[in-house]
């Protein structure tokens, strides 16, 4: 594997590993402030960025590098609001798009089109997990402090968790 790549996919699998500690902890916070529906996404999208952490990491392996396990950082605890979890996660997911943008730049500098192709997969889900942020967020700043707005924001993501693809509830 070619080393430049190899390296830039090492920082990626560390900016995945951040991403599910952070959403944990986005998690833990919203769940022990009893906003159930919202930890259960959180815990889910924390499940989802290992995932993706796992998937970089095999790929460098089976490519003939060597992936690297970082250690991290504790990540914040303490949020002020949904609003201000979400703005933090939409952020968040910026940043690493704009790494996994970098990536494919340098897959194409350095000639490594099956990396660049592996790359594709997270391009795509760089936008989803975008869109699903700003939606979120639009959602939140339309309810404001409304308490009863901000329950039944929680119950929908609640039932989206709970839902079954084909549209009946588990």
């Amino acid at each position: 594997m070619n080393k430049r790549v190899e390296e830039i996919l090492n920082k990626q699998i560390e900016a995945e590993a951040v991403s599910s500690q952070l959403y944990l902890a986005m998690a833990s916070w919203a769940e022990s402030s009893g906003i159930n529906g919202t930890a259960d996404f959180l815990y889910l999208h924390s499940d989802e960025e290992r995932e993706h952490m796992l998937k970089l990491v095999r790929f460098v392996n089976e490519r003939g590098g060597r992936a690297i396990i970082p250690s991290l950082n504790i990540p914040e605890q303490d949020f002020e609001s949904l609003t201000n979890v979400f703005t933090l996660l939409l952020e968040h997911e910026i940043k690493v798009t704009n790494m996994i943008n970098e990536i494919v730049f340098v897959c194409l500098e350095e000639k490594d089109y099956s990396t660049h192709n592996f790359m594709q997969w997270f391009v795509a889900e760089q936008l989803e997990e975008e869109a699903l942020a700003r939606n979120i967020l639009d959602k939140l700043k339309m309810i404001g402090n409304d308490k009863a707005g901000l329950y039944l924001f929680d119950r929908d993501l609640e039932t989206l968790q709970n839902a079954d693809p084909n549209g009946a509830q588990a």
